[in-house]
């Protein structure tokens, strides 16, 4: 099977994918000299361009570790095949060239029985770190951190630890060598200094004198989104991962915090618009499992608009006596469903980058009454305005005496006021109450809101409606 052109998205590798095939075909073992100066990710974007059977043959032309870098860019559907079409030595000798944390990655997408004979032909050493790894749950810092780090015992001096960093990147395995990471005769960590305050000490200094004493770290359960919200609140390049002891026993890095961003940022849009999320990118992901992960919320909906249609039922002797309250029904219910929606928007947003807290709720609480207070005078103002000169200018149902364009004035205002305050308030609250409850507040979707304040709302407004005209609805 080929994988869906992308060719007017990659002019380059259209152009280059017939000339590497037929290099394939005439002379594989050139490939990889041919190839040599591409970019990973240039190569990789050649690659998807070909039959997907030639893709194997042309990784099978590569060097392990050349093999491995384009591995990682290639399209997450089209690797899995890859690595279960290759035997699994060959799989194995290409993954184990992969950075921990990757080769952990690329593994758990595969079927389980196809990754147990992958890691059943690594090293040891490798497979026992890979099945660490693959041991935390993916969205947490024990399943985003490489093992790859650089670390220093604390009572050496300077001129030796420059040494033990040497000796480590001649090796090439370190992922992340920028910093350096002090530790102590049990591994806890003490410190931390970049490579460049390591070059800069004066010679026979103590490394610990030199190192930061105050490290940010997290522990392995931590939630990627308290990751991402670390290292972007202290810049941070890396962030280390401890255990109980404050032994460090991992890295997390900022261009896998980039990425756990982006799917964090991806499932809240995703849960926001009325919907589970997807694992996986919009066109890999199966039809019935796209129908599966919309049908429960639309159903959910549905029956919140049932209810609508309740209230509505409920209140149809008023809307017969006065056909004029129907007209404005959509008016009342759009106003509140925005504000909550706004609102929620608001809070989601505040607590992934916490800037509010569970503990925060009754300040927030009063900060959305006073402005859904606010908010709905305004468009009270505007409601009140707009039906009296809707009747000024005779466009209005002859409703009986002069009084009703009034009555009704105040109705639709006292109406929005009300409807949009409570939208507000509910809108924030909601995020609150899920996480309270251990859920992702996120599920607090826009549609959800709408519909709970559509129902709230036309109460409301009938409520208003009756009070205010019950001499008209007689």
């Amino acid at each position: 099977m080929t994988p869906p052109s992308r060719d007017e998205d990659r002019p380059l590798a259209a152009l280059l994918a017939p000339d590497l095939l037929a290099l394939l075909e005439e002379s594989p073992a050139s490939v990889a000299v041919e190839t040599e100066e591409m970019h990973p990710r240039d190569l990789a974007d050649v690659i998807e361009a070909l039959p997907e059977e030639r893709v194997v043959d042309l990784l099978a032309a590569l060097p392990d570790e050349r093999a491995a870098d384009v591995l990682g860019y290639l399209e997450e559907e089209l690797r899995s095949h890859i690595l279960e079409a290759l035997p699994a030595r060959r799989a194995a000798e290409i993954v184990v060239e992969m950075t921990p944390d990757d080769r952990a990655d690329v593994l758990d997408e595969l079927t389980e029985e196809a990754a147990e004979e992958i890691l059943a032909e690594i090293p040891t050493a490798e497979r026992l770190i890979t099945e660490r790894l693959l041991a935390f749950e993916p969205d947490t810092a024990g399943g985003l951190m490489t093992t790859d780090f650089v670390s220093v015992p604390a009572d050496i001096v300077v001129d030796e630890a420059l040494r033990q960093v040497r000796v480590l990147a001649r090796e090439g395995r370190q992922e992340a060598m920028y910093a350096v990471y002090v530790t102590d005769a049990a591994g806890r960590l003490r410190g931390v200094m970049s490579l460049r305050e390591l070059l800069a000490a004066p010679d026979g200094t103590r490394v610990d004198d030199v190192a930061w004493q105050e490290v940010v770290s997290v522990p392995a359960t931590a939630d990627r989104s308290e990751v991402a919200r670390l290292t972007a609140e202290y810049d941070l390049v890396a962030i280390p991962v401890v255990d109980d002891e404050r032994r460090i026993v991992g890295l997390v890095t900022v261009d896998d915090v980039i990425d756990a961003i982006e799917e964090e940022h991806s499932e809240d849009v995703q849960k926001m618009g009325g919907m589970e999320a997807l694992d996986e990118p919009y066109m890999q992901v199966g039809l019935l499992d796209m129908i599966r992960k919309r049908v429960v919320w639309l159903c959910v909906l549905f029956a919140g608009s049932l209810l609508t249609a309740t209230v509505i039922g409920r209140f149809q002797d008023a809307l017969d006596r006065a056909l004029v309250l129907s007209l404005f029904i959509p008016l009342i219910i759009s106003s509140g469903g925005n504000s909550g929606s706004q609102a929620t928007s608001l809070i989601i947003r505040a607590m992934a980058l916490g800037e509010v807290e569970l503990r925060d709720w009754w300040h927030v609480a009063r900060r959305e009454l006073a402005s859904g207070l606010a908010l709905g005078l305004v468009l009270g103002v505007l409601g009140f305005a707009r039906v009296l000169l809707w009747h000024e200018f005779g466009l209005s149902a002859p409703e009986a005496g002069n009084q009703f364009p009034v009555r009704l004035a105040f109705t639709i205002a006292g109406a929005l006021v009300g409807v949009v305050t409570f939208g507000s308030l509910a809108g924030s609250m909601l995020p609150f109450l899920l996480r309270r409850l251990g859920l992702d507040p996120a599920s607090a979707s826009a549609p959800f809101v709408a519909t709970l304040v559509d129902v709230t709302g036309l109460i409301i407004y009938f409520g208003f409606a009756v009070l205010l005209l019950q001499g008209f609805l007689l």
